[in-house]
């Protein structure tokens, strides 16, 4: 016989001890979680026709996450790579199920076994050096506006950070002494040091010394001294990147957002001859294998591999014997 298992309240214990002691996972990454099972539970009350206190464990059974997921697909348009990040947050919380209701490991691991949709991965976008030109040129640096938005999209593309990363920046976090670096913590709590080079400590001495909007510490900060937040940047970036096609065609081409700014340091890494070990510890990749999706898309390297090989319709060469010493 089963033992009674009290879902809501071992459902409330995964996102307190789980996610936030144990795991110290994110704010993005319990927003996300939260608003999968909020979706789940809506759900459950229209399948099942129990409000979420009424809910057994037993409920939220395989059948019942994938009506779930399919549903999300029909009535939200969800792309596959949203579907697999609900997945992943139910996953997440039957794998923590899995110690504290032992009793239910049939269940668990049929709601685990539970695969993922298979999609098409596109090529990653990025900014060629032309386009990185015209997009920091495009602030107006006679407003302490652009000033600011150049400071901040100059560091963007030259260390890799994350957008949430930049707008948590503080003055000190930033070291402009020998050996500039900005100092993170970023995805997973993980903290992290990148180094930029001086011209970049340059802008970010002059902009530090910028009259302070509202004694705030905030490095890049909005009107009212606080932190910019990451719908703020998205729209500047969109922005410059407006003003910047304007000289330079091919970005009108390419949706470029924060990310895309991201990208374009690491794929600058590569290109440069970086090891992609080295630019998954850059960039703060929670895998290795993250930096491998910068070489399919290097169209430069590909041609430099090109460059080495001979081609089919030419003529063979001369056989020249190796050096005797």
């Amino acid at each position: 016989m089963k033992s009674t298992v009290h879902f809501q309240g071992l459902l409330e214990r995964f996102f307190t001890e789980r996610l936030m002691q144990q795991k110290q996972a994110s704010a993005h990454t319990i927003s996300s979680y939260r608003d999968t099972f909020r979706l789940l539970l809506r759900f459950a009350h229209k399948r099942l026709h129990k409000s979420p206190d009424q809910l057994t464990f037993e409920d939220i059974n395989a059948p019942l996450v994938t009506a779930f997921l399919n549903d999300l697909e029909k009535t939200r348009d969800i792309k596959p790579r949203t579907r697999n990040l609900r997945l992943t947050a139910i996953r997440s919380f039957f794998r923590y199920a899995a110690y504290e209701a032992p009793a239910y490991s049939a269940q668990i691991q049929r709601v685990l076994s539970t695969p993922g949709k298979r999609h098409h991965r596109t090529l990653i976008r990025f900014l060629t050096r032309p386009e990185v030109k015209a997009l920091l040129a495009a602030p107006d640096q006679r407003t302490w506006y652009g000033r600011r938005d150049h400071a901040l999209l100059l560091l963007a593309v030259e260390t890799g950070l994350r957008v949430s990363e930049i707008s948590s920046l503080k003055h000190e976090s930033i070291a402009l002494s020998t050996g500039a670096h900005v100092d993170v913590t970023g995805k997973g709590r993980k903290q992290r040091v990148t180094p930029f080079c001086k011209s970049t400590a340059r802008v970010l001495r002059a902009w530090t010394k910028e009259p302070v909007k509202c004694n705030s510490d905030v490095l890049f900060p909005n009107a009212r001294g606080g932190h910019l937040s990451s719908d703020a940047i998205q729209d500047l970036v969109k922005k410059y990147t407006a003003r910047a096609a304007k000289v330079c065609p091919s970005i009108k081409k390419k949706r470029v957002t924060p990310h895309v700014l991201r990208r374009t340091s690491a794929m600058e890494l590569l290109q440069a001859g970086t090891d992609p070990l080295n630019i998954s510890l850059w960039m703060g990749h929670e895998s290795p294998q993250t930096t491998q999706m910068y070489l399919d898309a290097s169209l430069e390297l590909k041609e430099k591999v090109l460059a080495k090989v001979k081609p089919h319709a030419s003529k063979a060469g001369r056989y020249r014997p190796p050096d005797i010493p």
